[in-house]
This record gives structure tokens, sequence and C-alpha cells, in this order.
């Protein structure tokens, strides 16, 4: 598992050179070859599932295997929305501007185009970004728009290429913006809104007008002729705007602008409820025609029932949010109720989780590894309820038969935590959160595990969970000098603990470890001292005492450990 664990933390530094090597193959011709160790990757590091679909669609694009590319491209749209991984994200939105530009469409590149470079910017990846960018040979906006004299405008074309960007887009806000882009082109107009009906508050609103320097539009659902149209289902097309009574100005009054002609059209889902309303405004070529109404027929088909997925997409995505969020507080509860047992120990809990997370920051973990990480930290000890108070609080050691009383505690978690109805993450914060006793060598409790048997997480809690028993004040102790502390770390790696973890563990930040012992002393940290432990880790800390190098470092991490200022007693 060590070497597995190191392989892992190596990549992670280098996700970079997998997505050009990769892109490379594939641009090469190679495209066997790069599938097979794309799909290898994916079954080894669960993690970059989400690239490597963005990968394949690129892959299968290239070969014209456009059946596997629209479900690589689907899979890959659903996990990104998932993820936090500027790469994973920029990576994406390259490969869908790459189809785009090989498709001749426009708009939906520079959509892409803009989204990736803005990511890449944002998120400091700019030389990823351009180097890819010199892979795919896609070349800036300007440069595409002046050399391909605009968007056809040929309705069937307008169709497929609506019908291409719906089926790869997830996120409601974009879709709206796609589609009205694709729409105003395709009817040679100067503003296309998509506007989606609100049962709850009866309005109409659009997330994106087209041209509009506006983020939602909101009106009343019975105002105007978006209102008319989505009462009567009528499809209005009228020459002068201003002359017509149910036009409502007020709009044209918020944002400066003068609508002379319009055409309005119901949006309908599959059982043909009117669920929004197109509105499309000042024809460049006079009026807009009937032909102009068929094609709109024909977009408004498409997009309803491509609208109404992604509505009910984005309705299952904030109830998985609220789900976490209930479950989220239900850990913290659950947390809270062992702190009440026993003040001494009080915020134990919160402080392996934190150091948890400062180790996992080391191996660069990824978020949703972080989120397990966190709440098994935070579950670890839940199984000490059913720890009888006398020897949950006893003042003095314990006797053996007291010890293994306690030592129950880690069954009594598994028992606990197993009784709840289960998702894939919520076993692996279970499995994580029980082994936190285990040793590295086979010899901890309760199931003896050992080496690569011991699940990653637990094997990162087992450091925080020792360093934070030992730094902290106890009924039959007081707190251990750090060098102790250290020591008994550095001497544990490789029967106690995975020496892998020990030696990120030794790696973090004075500064850091101290804003730990700050939860719980309440200390704020001096500007000058931060200064100072920011230039030093746990094992200079070790390092500097043992070799007798210089008590100031020692002071300083004192001052907030201890709770003294030695250089001024």
């Amino acid at each position: 598992m060590i070497i597995l664990i190191i392989e892992r933390v190596e990549f992670k530094m280098t996700l970079e050179n997998f997505v050009y090597e990769s892109v490379s193959e594939i641009l090469e011709g190679n495209n066997d070859s790069a599938e097979t160790r794309i799909e290898k990757h994916k079954d080894i590091y669960h993690d970059d599932t989400a690239i490597c679909f963005s990968l394949l669609a690129l892959s299968t694009f290239i070969k014209q295997d456009f059946d596997n590319f629209y479900q690589f491209m689907n899979d890959a749209s659903f996990l990104v929305d998932q993820t936090s991984d500027p790469i994973t994200k920029i990576f994406h939105e390259m490969v869908l501007g790459y189809v785009n530009f090989t498709e001749k469409n426009a708009t939906l590149y520079s959509i892409s185009y803009n989204k990736a470079r803005k990511l890449s910017i944002k998120n400091q990846k700019t030389e990823f970004f351009e180097k890819l960018n010199a892979m795919l040979k896609c070349p800036p906006i300007s440069h595409f728009t002046s050399n391909h004299g605009g968007q056809a405008k040929d309705p069937l074309i307008a169709l497929v290429k609506i019908g291409q960007a719906v089926a790869a887009e997830k996120n409601i806000n974009l879709l709206i913006k796609t589609i009205a882009e694709e729409t105003k082109t395709a009817l040679n107009a100067d503003r296309c809104t998509v506007y989606l009906y609100d049962k709850e508050t009866d309005e109409l609103y659009s997330k994106v007008a087209t041209g509009l320097d506006i983020k939602e539009l909101r009106i009343p659902a019975d105002k105007g002729l978006a209102g008319h149209v989505l009462k009567t289902g009528e499809t209005i097309n009228i020459k002068d705007a201003y002359s017509d009574k149910r036009f409502n100005s007020e709009v044209d009054k918020e944002t400066g602008y003068r609508t002379k002609n319009m055409l309005c059209m119901p949006i309908k889902n599959f059982n043909q409820e009117i669920i929004g309303v197109f509105q499309v405004l000042n024809k460049f070529d006079e009026y807009f025609t009937p032909e102009d109404e068929d094609l709109l027929v024909a977009i408004a088909s498409n997009a309803g029932i491509s609208l109404e997925n992604a509505q009910l997409f984005e309705r299952q995505r904030k109830l998985l949010e609220e789900q976490k969020v209930v479950l989220d507080s239900f850990i913290e509860t659950l947390a809270t109720s062992i702190d009440a047992r026993d003040k001494i120990t009080s915020g134990h809990s919160t402080r392996v989780k934190m150091y948890s997370i400062l180790i996992a920051n080391e191996f660069g973990m990824e978020q949703n590894d972080l989120y397990i990480l966190e709440k098994a930290a935070a579950l670890h000890d839940i199984g000490k309820i059913g720890i009888r108070d006398a020897v949950l609080q006893k003042e003095g050691k314990l006797t053996p038969e007291e010890y293994k009383h306690i030592q129950q505690h880690v069954e009594i978690t598994h028992h606990i935590l197993e009784k709840i109805h289960m998702s894939k993450d919520f076993q692996q914060i279970m499995e994580i959160a029980c082994s936190h006793h285990e040793k590295f060598d086979g010899t901890g409790y309760y199931r003896h595990l050992k080496g690569e048997e011991i699940p990653f997480g637990g094997r990162i809690l087992a450091v925080s969970d020792v360093f934070d028993a030992i730094t902290s004040k106890r009924h039959y102790r007081d707190k251990m000098p750090i060098d102790k502390v250290i020591n008994i770390i550095k001497d544990g790696a490789g029967s106690h603990f995975d020496p892998l973890v020990v030696e990120k563990f030794l790696a973090v930040k004075l500064s850091e470890i101290v804003k730990v012992f700050c939860t719980e002393n309440c200390l704020k940290i001096e500007e000058n001292d931060l200064a100072t432990l920011e230039k030093y880790n746990l094992l200079d800390l070790y390092y500097s005492i043992v070799n007798n190098c210089s008590n100031r470092l020692l002071q300083v991490f004192n001052k907030y450990y201890v709770g003294v200022d030695l250089e001024h007693e």
C-alpha cells in the first residue's frame, strides 16, 4: 500500500502531464492504445473519472464514433459539475471547444473557450490552458470568427447545432444561453431571450438575456407579450411592438433597449405543458416570416425537453446538497454528544479532524476524499457513547480491565455507523472511523488490520489521534513536552504508523499546528511569531531541540502550545 500511495501522490502532482500525453497520443491517431491506458487509469484513480471521460469523449469524437462520444461527454459533464478540480473543469471545456471548433460552431466554441480561459486565470493554470490550446490547435476567438464569416443560416444546420449543444449540457444557465445564442443566429435576429416559468412566484424569468448585461430578468407572468403567450399558448409575430397593447415596454425602459419587431412562442415539455417562452427581437432583414415561425417551432420542441431535463437535474443537485447539509449537521451533532460526556477531552474530534486535513493537504488529497476523511475524523470516537462514565472520566491510569473496556469504543463505533443507511461514501466514512486504532504492524484493534489492509484515511487518523492525545491535557497528566511527542510519532513509523503518513505529518508547518492549538486555548498568534512559525515544520523543531541549536523557535512554539511565554518568564 505504501508504494501505491507514493505513486498516487506523484501522479496527482503531474495530472497535467497525464492529459498532455493522452491528448498527444489521441491526436497522433493512436486512439485504441490511448483509450486502453485511460480506462486503466480510470479504474485505478476513481477521483479522475471525470477527466478520463473527457479524454475518451475527445478520442471517440476524432474517430467519429458519435454514439460513444455523446455517452462519454454526458457522463463527463455530470461528473465535472460535482468536482472542484480546476484541471478537470478546464480540460472539459477545452474538449467542448475543440468539438465546436471542428464543427465550425463559433458561438459554442467562444463560450467554451472563454470559460476555460477564465478558469485557468482564476486558478493560475494558464500554462496548462495555453499548452493544451496549442496541442488542439484552436485559435483565439477573434481569429476563428474572422476566418469563418459568421454562422451558417441553414435551418437544418441550426437545429443540428442546437441538438449538439443541449445533448452535452446539464447546467441550466449555460443551456439557456446556448439556446438563446443559437436561436438568435438561426433567425438572424438581434436578440433572443429564453424565459422559464416559475410557478411558485407566478413569474417568467431569464437567467441570461442575450446582449443584456443582467444576470436575471423577472416579469409577472400576466404581463406583456411573453405573459400572454404563456397563458394562451399562442404564437405571436408582430411587426411593431409598441403598437400592440400586450407589449410590456417596462423592460425596454429598464434596459435602454428599443424593441421593434418580435416573435414570441411557447416552450413546451414532453407532456405539452408550457414551461417557458421564446422571445426573439428585432429581425435584421425586416420582419419575422412564417418560415421563421416553423423553425422556432422545431427549436422549441427540442429545447423544451432539454430545459426540463436540466431543471430536473438542477433540482436533484439541490436535493443532494440539502441532504449533504443534513448529513453534516447530523455528524456534528453526534460528535458534539461525545464532547459533552467529558469536558477534559472536549474538542478532541475537532482537532483530530484539523490535523488530518493538514496531513491530507500534504498528500494533495482530492476534495471528495478530503470530505470523507473529515467526516470520519468527526465520528471516530462516537463509540465512546457506550463506555461507562466511571472509565471514560477516570482520573488516573486505567486498569487492564478498564483499558479493555474502553477499547470497545471502536467496535461500538462500527455497530452504530453500520445501522445507518449508507451510500458508498458513507461506507468509507465508517471504515476509516473504525480503523484509527489499527497499527501498521497489525498489533492494533479491533480487527487487527495491518499495512495496506488499513484504509488510507484510517492511517492518517491514527497519527492525528495519537498526536492530539499526547499534546492535550488529560485527567491523569499534563501535556507532554513537544520533543517527546515528536519522538513518539517518529519512533512509531513502520510499527504503529504508516511511515509515509508520518513523513507528511512532520512536514506540516508549525504555523498550521499552532493554529489548531489556538482553537483550544483561544490565543491569537502574533504577527512576528507567525512569520517565524511559517518557516519551519515539526521535524525542524525536533532537530533544533535535540541538537540544542536555538531555543528561540521552541520559545515561540511553546507560547501557544504550553500557553507560557518562556522568554518573558
